[in-house]
C-alpha cells in the first residue's frame, strides 16, 4: 500500500460565470440602449403616442442644416481648448510646485482637489450667486468703487466664459492629481543629472518634466474631448443653455429637443452623432498621441 498521499487536484471552473454580471451589463444596458437610441433615431416620434412614422436619415438631414446644432459643435471645440489649456497647465505648475518642499503640502493637495468631487447641483447656485448683478462678486465690485456691472451670465459673448470658470475651477484638481502622480514616477537622477548641466528650474521643467508626462496630458486630452461632448450639468444648472444658445451644447440640447419639445427621434438622432464624435475624437488624439511618439 502506498502510503504517499495523492496531490489534491483543483477543480477549475467555468470562467464565463464570473463575467456574466459585466457581460450581462454590457450588452443588455450599453448595447442595447445604443442599437435602441440608433433605431429610435429613424422615427418621427413624441414619446407618447402609439404612433411611430419611421423617416430613415431624415433627422440626420435635418441636423446638418440645424444652425444650432453647429452652434452647439461651436460652443464644444471653444470649450474644450480654453478649459483643457488652462486646467491642465494649472494643474502641472500645482503638480511641480507641490514636488517641492512646501509647508503643510496635504493641505494645499485637498485644497486643490476638492472642487472635483463637489456636485454640480451643490456649486451651481453658489455660482449663480456669485455671478448674480445682486450677487457676491457685484457687491465687491460696489465696495471698492469698481465700475464693472456683472451681467455677465446675460450676455451672449459672455457666458460661455463663465461657465469655463467654473468647469475649470472644479477639474484643475483632476488634472493636478494626475500630473502629480506622473511627476512621482520620473527618475530623480535624470532631473539631478539636467541640474548639473546647468539647466534651471523652468528648463527643467520645460525640457525634462513635461516630455515625460506626455502620457498623461494625452490621456487628459482625451478625457478633455469627451468630457466637452458630453456636457450638461454645469450649462444646464447655471444658464439652461442660454441666452440666445450661448452656452448650448450637445447634452443640454438633447435634452430641450426630446424632453422638453418630445421630439425623441431627432435627440435620438443628435445622440448617436455625439457618440460618433466621441469616438473620433478619442481615436484621433490617441492616433495623434502614436504619431507624435514616433517622432520624438
Amino acid at each position: 500500500m502506498n502510503d504517499r498521499a495523492a496531490p489534491m487536484k483543483l477543480k477549475r471552473t467555468n470562467g464565463l460565470i464570473w463575467i456574466l454580471p459585466a457581460f450581462l451589463f454590457l450588452v443588455i444596458i450599453i448595447y442595447y440602449s445604443m442599437f435602441f437610441t440608433f433605431n429610435l433615431s429613424t422615427m418621427e416620434w413624441d414619446g407618447l403616442s402609439p404612433d411611430q412614422t419611421r423617416v430613415g436619415l431624415a433627422n440626420f438631414a435635418k441636423l446638418f442644416r440645424d444652425k444650432v446644432f453647429w452652434k452647439c459643435l461651436q460652443n464644444t471645440v471653444v470649450y474644450f481648448v480654453i478649459t483643457f489649456v488652462i486646467q491642465n497647465s494649472l494643474g502641472f505648475i500645482f503638480a511641480a510646485i507641490l514636488h517641492t518642499d512646501v509647508k503643510l503640502a496635504t493641505l494645499h493637495k485637498c485644497l486643490i482637489f476638492i472642487p472635483t468631487i463637489l456636485a454640480p447641483a451643490t456649486m451651481a447656485p453658489v455660482f449663480r450667486l456669485l455671478y448674480s448683478p445682486q450677487g457676491i462678486l457685484q457687491s465687491f465690485f460696489n465696495w471698492a468703487h469698481i465700475p464693472i456691472t456683472v451681467d455677465w451670465l446675460s450676455r451672449p459673448n459672455t457666458a460661455l466664459y463663465v461657465l469655463m470658470s467654473v468647469a475649470i475651477w472644479e477639474f484643475t484638481g483632476m488634472s493636478f492629481i494626475l500630473y502629480y502622480a506622473a511627476m512621482s514616477q520620473i527618475d530623480m537622477e535624470m532631473l539631478e543629472a539636467a541640474r548639473i548641466d546647468g539647466a534651471g528650474n523652468l528648463r527643467t521643467l520645460w525640457s525634462m518634466v513635461l516630455p515625460n508626462c506626455r502620457g498623461t496630458t494625452v490621456s487628459m486630452a482625451m478625457l478633455g474631448v469627451i468630457g466637452a461632448l458630453k456636457t450638461f450639468d454645469i450649462p444646464y444648472l447655471i444658464t439652461t443653455g442660454g441666452p440666445m444658445h450661448a452656452t448650448e451644447f450637445l447634452g443640454t440640447y438633447i435634452y430641450r429637443q426630446g424632453i422638453r419639445q418630445s421630439h425623441l427621434g431627432y435627440a435620438a438622432a443628435i445622440s448617436v452623432m455625439l457618440l460618433v464624435l466621441a469616438v473620433a475624437g478619442a481615436y484621433l488624439t490617441n492616433r495623434a498621441n502614436k504619431g507624435g511618439g514616433k517622432h520624438a
